[in-house]
């Protein structure tokens, strides 16, 4: 098993550091001058802060200090047992004292996937830690629930997240030789290309850690057994939602909605893009974060 730490990432500023929040351990890497705007990358599932592999270094040389955890459970980081561990409310507050273990009362937060899910919640829950949010491929909270109520289309394609509540059985799937099971998930979720073969290899090793599957897995278990609504349904902060309609996984429709419940709220689509899009469409999406965030951030000023 080879490094999964920041020594994947060729950026002289890039280190690995252990920040103790909220009563876990994560791995974070870290990049940039610490004097600068504060960026949180939120990887989801199946993935680790490696997914941010190619919006790391455009963050940073548009003048960004850039700050990517793996979330509780996933690879370098502690993973806990119990599912209280990754009710909604936790993994928030994991990210509101990672910002201010930077030395910051708010910051940039941009999320894909279940990282997405974290940073809706983040900005709902505790907006004021959110200078500007980013959204990859998840829609908003009450955009999913209502799909999953009344959408037989999107009830379909969420069938992943039920079959994830039974015990031993997604553990073992996914864990299947050698964590083979992981690497068919991303590749059959993706365009062809999304990943290279040295890519595979650093999930691969991500996965192999003990614990890892479990603690990704039990993040499903906790949305559905440990549910955890936030306060309110509309975000203030000035949003970009990114979203590749060719994902699997989720419905195009649920993008527009979920800007709906923003008060300054965007959409970039790409429509040839999976769930994947910052893997297949890096530069355009770096552009546009880029572009969201100083935007913003010279409006602000």
């Amino acid at each position: 098993m080879t490094a999964t730490d920041a020594t994947l990432l060729d950026r002289p500023s890039a280190e690995s550091v252990r920040r103790t929040v909220n009563g876990v351990d994560l791995h974070v890497v870290t990049a940039g001058d610490p004097d600068d705007p504060l960026v949180v990358l939120l990887h989801g599932f199946p993935d680790f802060w490696y997914g941010w592999r190619h919006q790391i270094p455009a963050l940073v040389d548009a003048g960004f200090r850039v700050v990517v955890p793996d979330q509780r459970g996933y690879n370098l980081s502690e993973k806990p047992r119990g599912l209280d561990a990754y009710r909604m409310r936790e993994l928030s507050r994991d990210i509101v004292e990672l910002v201010a273990a930077e030395d910051r009362d708010s910051a940039h937060v941009i999320g894909h996937d279940w990282g997405a899910a974290v940073a809706w919640d983040l900005a709902l829950r505790h907006p004021e830690t959110v200078d500007h949010l980013g959204i990859i491929n998840v829609p908003h909270p009450t955009v999913m629930r209502r799909a999953l109520r009344s959408s037989p289309r999107q009830l379909l394609r969420s069938w992943y997240m039920f079959a994830f509540q039974l015990p031993r059985v997604p553990e073992l799937f996914l864990g299947r030789d050698d964590a083979r099971g992981v690497l068919d998930v991303l590749e059959e979720s993706a365009n062809p290309g999304a990943f290279s073969e040295a890519d595979l290899a650093h999930y691969r090793d991500a996965w192999r850690r003990q614990g890892a599957i479990r603690g990704a897995v039990n993040w499903y278990r906790a949305l559905v057994r440990r549910p955890d609504e936030p306060p309110r349904e509309t975000v203030e902060a000035p949003t970009l939602v990114v979203w590749g309609d060719e994902d699997v996984a989720l419905l195009p429709k649920l993008a527009a909605e979920s800007v709906g419940y923003c008060t300054d709220g965007r959409l970039e689509r790409i429509p040839w893009a999976s769930h994947w899009v910052h893997d297949e469409e890096p530069e355009r999406v770096n552009e546009a974060l880029v572009g969201h965030l100083k935007a913003e951030s010279e409006t602000g000023d």
